[in-house]
């Protein structure tokens, strides 16, 4: 399968929702240049709060045992559907999208977003933004700088 997934998951408390902050974080970049490693792999980028927002990324290979994302060839094409932990139930979700049919060359970008306290109720708000990017088939490193074939926005209000 030649596939190339990358998750970008950015997260933040209340000291970035407003202001200067709120508009240096909705600046942040949703997609990366791909390591040059061999396919299939998924490339996880990670940025937080508590680290200036300063990117950080691991690369794995793209196995059958990928807990985030439900992807599956059939027909020439490639079936992608991200997966949600029932952890995160907010914002609301009425009905989620139906998952999305890759042809070979091209790309979808998928956003969702949460927020979520401690277990105990104790803490702030955390609040978290997830971009997944999906290639199928051939893809230059720079794929997810440019503009995606599809585009599923499953964001809501994070109040």
């Amino acid at each position: 399968m030649d596939v190339v997934v990358q998750w970008v998951r950015t997260s933040w408390t209340k000291q970035s929702r407003g202001g200067t902050a709120a508009a240096s974080r909705n600046a942040l970049a949703v997609g990366f240049e791909l390591p040059d490693v061999p396919r299939p792999f998924m490339h996880e980028i990670s940025m937080r709060e508590a680290d200036a927002f300063r990117p950080a990324s691991s690369v794995h290979p793209l196995t059958g045992d990928v807990r985030s994302v439900r992807l599956r060839e059939a027909d020439g094409r490639l079936l992608v559907q991200p997966l949600i932990p029932a952890l995160f139930t907010l914002p609301p979700r009425r009905r989620r999208p139906p998952a999305i049919r890759l042809a070979p060359g091209q790309w979808l970008r998928w956003q969702l977003n949460y927020r979520f306290s401690s277990a105990a109720g104790m803490a702030d708000w955390s609040y978290h933004l997830h971009t997944l990017n999906v290639a199928y088939g051939p893809a230059e490193r720079e794929v997810f700088l440019g503009t995606p074939t599809r585009y599923v926005d499953e964001r809501g209000s994070l109040r």
